[in-house]
């Protein structure tokens, strides 16, 4: 047991990397959930709607008292009669043809169960990119915290130095006093990356849904998970948004037709059996009973409907409604695929730009590095001042955070051009 709950506590504390943080916001989104509730909706009406094709039965009984005055036809006089009658009926009809409509209503169903598959999907891509970039941000931020404590450990031993040179007279009061304003410097850069630490961190809880209290510790390599059997993964390839527009074309040109098929004809086949019993109560003497009289009284039919819409303003209205919202969604449908090819360009083009960006920060960063360096050397030897050493300090800390910035948005670029070129995922679930 003690093993078991070390076993738990160490998988708890394990770095979370950015496929499993993305994993476990699409699995607890709320947005994502309601997406799945209506898609599980969606799948109740097609299961609905293919009912529509079938027969329907239905059986009525229906009993009846009168009493009142009536003329008896033999004796031409006035009664007070009371009787009874007792219907049964039992029918069955089947559209046989009604323009289309049903049919294209059933594929209205079954296309708003696809199409709410891919509202799920679409939910999940957008949770799914919110919390790349969030998470690129926290790992971003606690990186900045390492250069910013290297940069005040450097200035804290080089204030240390000078200290030790001022006491041998070889450095003067006003080069300890800018030492130590560096080093006060350098100490809130040091608390302001801290702070923004936190900040990007709760905003990664948030956007994952994660409880705030609890600890989050995230993978700075931003490696993916590896060597693991992947027992799902999801793919929107970048086009749930197109898709679920094309979708959207599908519907309006179905309503349209069901609109339209309103203003046909439609005929229906019916058939059935009724029977009554009959009971005068008025009148003494021997009836015939009631089963004698259900038997004899039984009878079928068989009917043919056809209904024809002679005049009817409002199916035309709906009908030319109908068709100007199925133009509509062919115009939006076009606007979403140059979204999507305006989204491919502009990742293509940010990928490529922090790619060259990064290489030739990096150049950068190493002249400033070696600069530094020179101008530790020259300070130690006299021939440097302190303010020109600061600068040059400031420089290479300022030029490493640059970097560091455009590596993480080169990883995050890259995953989408990725997912919206190699139709990769841009999550897998473990």
């Amino acid at each position: 047991m003690l093993w078991s709950l070390l076993g738990l506590s160490a998988a708890a504390q394990q770095p979370w990397s950015m496929n499993r943080c993305v994993a476990y916001a699409v699995e607890h989104a709320t947005d994502v959930a309601r997406r799945q509730l209506e898609l599980r909706q969606r799948q109740a009406d097609s299961r609905t709607a293919w009912l529509d094709f079938l027969p329907s039965v239905e059986a009525q009984v229906n009993g009846q008292y009168s009493w009142g005055r009536n003329i008896n036809p033999e004796t031409n006089t006035y009664n007070n009669v009371t009787t009874f009658n007792n219907y049964y009926q039992i029918s069955a009809s089947m559209l046989l043809f009604d323009g289309g409509r049903t049919l294209n209503a059933f594929r209205q169903a079954r296309l708003a169960k696809t199409g709410a598959a891919t509202a799920v999907e679409r939910a999940q891509d957008e949770r799914a990119v919110e919390v790349m970039a969030k998470y690129v941000d926290a790992v971003y931020t606690q990186r900045s915290i390492g250069l910013a404590e290297e940069k005040l450990r450097d200035s804290q031993a080089l204030l240390k130095k000078t200290r030790r040179l001022f006491e041998l007279g070889e450095k003067s009061r006003p080069d300890v006093v800018q030492l130590e304003s560096q080093v006060a410097e350098d100490d809130y850069n040091l608390l302001h990356q801290q702070h923004a630490a936190r900040k990007a961190l709760l905003a990664l809880k948030s956007a994952m849904n994660y409880p705030t209290a609890d600890t989050l510790v995230l993978d700075d390599g931003l490696a993916e998970d590896g060597g693991q059997e992947v027992q799902h993964f999801h793919s929107g390839g970048g086009t749930a948004a197109v898709r679920m527009a094309e979708y959207s074309v599908e519907n309006a040109r179905l309503e349209w037709h069901v609109r339209r098929a309103e203003l046909l004809p439609s005929l229906r086949l019916g058939g059935g059996f009724s029977t009554n019993y009959y009971k005068n109560l008025s009148e003494k003497g021997n009836l015939a009973p009631f089963g004698a009289q259900f038997h004899n009284n039984m009878g079928e039919y068989v009917y043919l409907t056809l209904s024809i819409p002679v005049f009817s303003p409002s199916t035309w209205r709906k009908a030319r409604q109908a068709k100007t919202a199925y133009r509509l969604a062919q115009w939006e449908v076009a606007d979403e695929r140059r979204k999507l090819a305006d989204a491919i360009a502009g990742a293509v083009m940010d990928r490529d730009g922090y790619a060259r960006e990064v290489a030739q920060m990096g150049r950068k960063v190493a002249s400033d590095s070696l600069a530094w360096h020179l101008s530790h050397r020259k300070y130690e030897e006299g021939m440097l001042s302190t303010f020109d050493l600061h600068t040059a300090g400031q420089t290479l800390l300022e030029s490493r955070i640059r970097l560091l910035q455009m590596q993480m948005m080169l990883v995050l670029k890259q995953k989408l051009v990725d997912y919206y070129t190699k139709n990769q995922p841009l999550w897998t679930l473990k």
